[in-house]
């Protein structure tokens, strides 16, 4: 099993928290928009599978540093990895 709808949930207000577009994908995949519950629930990660965290630097809004963007991303990354889903 991958991300159950309550870790998904918390997982997509984190995001929506931080205010960056942030899609989430594993290798070979287009990626889920990790704002969407939805998608990110349709999107069927694996229990133990890698996926990556992304933002394309051009919808960074400009409160977000470069630098800010890293420690978000990190954070969400460290969220995925807390709940034992996903890597």
């Amino acid at each position: 099993m991958g991300l159950h709808a309550r870790p998904a949930a918390e997982f997509v207000r984190a995001v929506n928290e931080s205010g960056l577009p942030v899609v989430i994908r594993k290798d070979g995949t287009a990626g889920a928009d990790a704002r969407s519950l939805l998608q990110v629930m349709a999107a069927d990660f694996q229990h133990g599978c890698e996926v990556r965290l992304e933002v394309d630097a051009g919808a960074v809004p400009e409160a977000h540093g470069a630098g800010d963007t890293e420690r978000i991303l990190a954070s969400l990354a460290a969220l995925l990895e807390s709940q034992g889903s996903v890597h």
